[in-house]
């Protein structure tokens, strides 16, 4: 039988838009969490290769730093043309100052360098890693396609959501509410970002109220 989550939890993320992104989803399944930056755990660098990796590593260094369970989520833009970059480097076009503004429009110059044409094709990945104080770790994955818009639209300006229409939707992720973005059906049908999927995946698994 799976080992399902009891008490308390961290939330493995020193990012203020993605804490509140998880906070709302945990909150749907009934969980509450505190996280590493409130707990003032270090933010471990980022070496994996794939997002599982790097999920996995933020987990287990905040579950290790508050002999707590910890849920991390690694996510990015995967776009077809630039064979699948940004991806796990998502972030780091940001820069160091994490200025998303930045990265939209590296991601505009880079399509516009290879000579891409719309629509241009991507999605979003979501791992979410658990990670127990005794090491043990599980992984769940969300995913969500569509296609990449210029200029971006939208004032919800978290990330790479204003220029990422979701595949047969007329809003961008930008346009939309947290709620509206981060929506489960009741029926149980897949959420529709891609980090509802994979708490969806995550709750199914770890939340005995699902």
């Amino acid at each position: 039988m799976a080992r399902r989550l009891e008490g308390k939890l961290v939330i493995a993320t020193h990012n203020l838009g993605k804490l509140a992104e998880m906070r709302e989803l945990l909150q749907h399944f009934g969980v509450d969490g505190v996280s590493a930056r409130e707990l003032n755990l270090p933010e471990p660098e980022e070496t994996g290769e794939t997002f599982v990796a790097n999920a996995e590593l933020k987990a287990r260094a905040a579950a290790a730093g508050a002999n707590l369970p910890a849920l991390a989520d690694d996510s990015g833009l995967c776009v077809e043309a630039l064979e699948g970059a940004p991806g796990i480097y998502s972030a780091r076009w940001a820069g160091p100052s994490r200025d998303f503004a930045v990265a939209r429009k590296k991601v505009e110059q880079a399509l516009l360098n290879v000579g891409a044409r719309p629509p241009f094709k991507a999605h979003f990945v979501c791992i979410l890693s658990l990670a127990f104080p005794d090491g043990e770790t599980r992984s769940f994955e969300g995913k969500v396609f569509g296609e990449l818009v210029f200029p971006p639209r939208g004032s919800l300006v978290f990330g790479y959501d204003p220029i990422f229409l979701p595949e047969g939707l007329t809003k961008t992720f930008g346009e939309m509410s947290l709620e509206e973005k981060h929506s489960i059906p009741s029926d149980g049908s897949p959420g529709l970002s891609h980090r509802a999927r994979a708490f969806q995946a995550f709750a199914r698994a770890c939340v005995d109220n699902t």
